[in-house]
């Protein structure tokens, strides 16, 4: 393992690390903008516009398991060959010949990858190192899947077509799937056998060919979706918000102008807008971005450009509005006579799926970040240390008086919906969960937890653990891990998170607590336990704060003497 990959935990999670992308833009034969080429080939014409999009398609595609050389393929009879900050841009032929002598040095055991360059995507990283490290093919091809996406619902449906249920999904996830038709958004080569696929340095023009070769190298081939989001830069929506995000990443909120261009007086920028050669903005016209205007292109008096691109060499005529298009020198005289201002593509704030946040965050330095696991910390080996002389007559009393294991692990969610191992005291026989669920029809109360009085899984070694709490000592092992703190929501499993996601943000947003507020203020009233439960983790969640800990300590502590002290009368 290299010292970036030790640095970095997402390459080190994958242990065949991508050393070189092909992003190849295959021929497309239908037309999408007119009838002289696509939009795609059109905006690349322009230099200024070309560095966003090839430099865009470049970042997009595996900025972190790709470690090695980037190379861009374009038709050569587009004509154009922009030049990108990072590797380089080739054209293209029938079939897509490598550049000679390019693959050499390539690791034994790394991977090549062939990106499809109609499709800019954000895929989860941390899933495709996992799925490239556990594959056993040699070549995998990779789908961006939208519906993969955490927060997704998905329905399960018979062979009849009817509903038989459906599952809340809040973490990213990745599924087999049949082999494509076409081109996939990634193809995955092991270097290793890259030369019998390839011996000719020669990429095949069309997929079918490509998996012929496959066969006739035998090749063992599969294909799995993984999460992540697609921009289809066969379309202007697609297009708008690749640029859209390239520029949100540029650190300046404008661009010097080139030289040859003009500013009137009276005309304005607002937002990131970049612009090429000799352009003109007239007076009182407006630029609002995130924004592109090609060289040569002029903007007259009293125009406006809301987050648009402009190509080269276009006129937006005086007092015309423009909002959310790509307008070229070919589709500028319809949008002009058709007289609509179509909105159906926005520009989106750019969000990185792995870095996608729904939970609330406090400043490092603060104390619900910092101080309060420093409390949880001292607090927990404190309790562990004066419980350590009782602890093994707990266990011994535990295992003379019902068959089992001393400690019961149940798996639930923490800080972030991170799983883990919830350790207690065993209170209950074993096999206490299938009996749950024959039993759940008197459960006393509302909502997905089980609650009844005189429970028969309990053991009477158990009961007395529940009363006086000492059942729940080894929690304060999960304290020490940083699963759980002191205080916080209550440790809850997914199956009851999966109910509300508004709430679940909420309560997963800290580490679940020993106690909490919802403990020491529920009123167990009949039919209002499961309302209590979200009003009082959410209220906790928002108003965090030392002196809401030390009080809800001291609630804790009230009561916890008060039950102990009841066992003996």
């Amino acid at each position: 393992m290299t010292a970036s990959e030790e640095s970095d935990p997402l390459l080190a999670a994958c242990l065949h690390p991508v050393q070189m992308n092909f992003v190849i833009i295959p021929r497309q034969k239908s037309p999408i903008a007119s009838s002289d080429g696509n939009l795609l080939r059109w905006v690349l014409q322009s230099q200024t516009i070309a560095q966003i999009v090839c430099d865009g398609l470049v970042r997009a595609k595996l900025p972190n398991l790709c470690a090695g050389t980037v190379v861009c393929a374009i038709p050569e009879e587009w004509g154009v060959r922009p030049r990108i900050a990072q590797g380089e841009v080739i054209v293209t032929r029938e079939n897509v010949s490598l550049p000679p002598n390019i693959l050499r040095g390539l690791k034994r055991k790394a991977w090549v990858v062939f990106s499809n360059g109609w499709f800019a995507t954000r895929i989860n990283e941390e899933l495709l190192g996992k799925a490239l490290s556990k594959t056993q093919s040699q070549v995998l091809m990779v789908d961006a899947k939208p519906d993969l996406l955490a927060y997704r619902e998905k329905v399960s449906l018979t062979a009849d077509g009817k509903v038989a249920g459906f599952r809340r999904v809040y973490t990213d996830t990745m599924e087999p799937v049949p082999l494509p038709t076409d081109w996939p958004h990634h193809t995955f080569v092991r270097s290793d056998v890259l030369g019998r696929l390839l011996p000719a340095q020669t990429i095949p023009g069309s997929f079918p060919a490509f998996l012929q070769a496959c066969r006739s190298a035998k090749l063992e081939t599969s294909a799995v979706g993984i999460a992540g989001a697609v921009y289809d830069l066969q379309t202007e929506a697609g297009l708008l918000n690749l640029c859209s995000a390239r520029l949100q990443k540029m650190r300046n909120s404008k661009f010097r102008l080139p030289s040859g261009g003009a500013i009137s007086p009276g005309s304005r920028l607002v937002g990131k807008v970049l612009w090429g050669k000799n352009v003109q903005i007239g007076p009182n016209a407006i630029v609002v971005g995130p924004a592109i205007i090609g060289s040569e292109a002029k903007i007259e008096q009293g125009a406006v450009i809301n987050s648009s691109i402009i190509c080269d060499s276009v006129r937006v005529r005086e007092n015309e509005f423009i909002q959310n298009r790509i307008v070229t020198v070919l589709n500028q005289e319809q949008l002009a006579s058709d007289g609509k201002r179509d909105s159906r593509y926005f520009f989106h704030q750019n969000v990185d799926i792995n870095g996608r946040q729904a939970f609330r965050i406090w400043p490092l330095f603060s104390y619900a970040r910092t101080l309060k696991r420093v409390a949880d910390i001292l607090a927990a080996a404190i309790v562990l240390i004066l419980f350590a002389p009782v602890t093994p007559f707990i266990a011994l009393a535990i295992k003379l008086t019902s068959p089992g294991p001393v400690f019961f692990k149940d798996k639930r969610q923490g800080l972030h919906g991170k799983a883990f191992n919830c350790l207690k005291f065993r209170t209950m026989q074993v096999g206490a969960g299938e009996i749950q669920e024959k039993l759940r029809v008197i459960s006393q109360v509302d909502g997905p937890q089980f609650k009844i009085a005189d429970d028969p899984r309990i053991s009477i070694v158990g009961r007395f653990l529940r009363d006086t709490f000492l059942d729940e000592i080894p929690q304060f092992v999960n304290v020490l891990l940083g699963q759980m703190s002191v205080i916080g929501p209550r440790p809850s499993p997914e199956s009851e998170n999966t109910l509300c996601p508004w709430w679940r943000d909420a309560r997963l947003s800290v580490r679940p607590g020993i106690t909490g507020l919802w403990q020491v203020c529920r009123t167990r009233q009949p039919g209002k336990d499961f309302q209590e439960w979200i009003h009082y983790d959410t209220e906790y969640v928002r108003n965090l704060s030392l002196r809401m800990d030390l009080w809800i300590c001291w609630q804790t502590v009230k009561k916890m003497a008060h039950d102990f002290v009841r066992q003996f009368y």
